[in-house]
């Protein structure tokens, strides 16, 4: 069986009737399951002068363009092989990319909670400050919402986007 190998995302050429077959709601559905446990069956793909043609995957293969990946795992396979069916990949790469992303989503879950609590104890500080004004000063009660719209606009959009931001901030990604 040939070994699950990483293939750069543009040398991979998707054929026009593969295309029409494309459900954006189906390839949401797998972006966000890769972000929480990765990708966990591996496309297929054949030689082709210069390029790889896809074989099968297509809907995991633009879940990871979404994403904003360069590449993505799968399968060398021959033009005049019959298409295997993919079965759950257990070599050690595949493990490790499966612990990689455990940990990106237990990191994940930890800073929004983090900035979930940053947000409310700020909201709650400015609600204190309110009670205690009796003219109360709209400006006051507007900054918190000020805060919480730049926490929602750094987030990032894309994995590799969040895992720049870790590097950036010296977090453990």
């Amino acid at each position: 069986m040939p070994k699950p190998e990483s293939f750069p995302i543009d040398k991979i050429y998707v054929p026009v009737k593969r295309k029409k077959a494309l459900k954006p709601e189906l390839v949401q559905e797998i972006a966000e399951s890769m972000l929480e446990i990765g990708q966990q069956a591996p496309i297929l793909v054949r030689p082709d002068e210069g390029r790889f043609v896809l074989v099968e995957g297509l809907h995991r293969l633009e879940a990871c363009k979404s994403l904003g990946e360069a590449t993505i795992i799968g399968l060398l396979v021959s033009a005049d092989t019959a298409q295997p069916k993919t079965q759950s990949f257990h070599s050690a790469e595949a493990q490790a990319e499966s612990d990689k992303m455990a940990r990106l989503k237990k990191l994940r879950l930890e800073k929004q909670a983090a900035d979930e609590l940053t947000a409310a104890s700020g909201a709650g500080t400015a609600t204190r400050s309110a009670e205690r004004s009796e003219k109360g000063s709209r400006s006051n009660l507007k900054a918190p919402s000020q805060s919480n719209r730049g926490l929602s606009e750094s987030r990032p959009k894309t994995l590799s986007d969040w895992i720049t931001q870790q590097k950036r901030d010296g977090e453990r990604y």
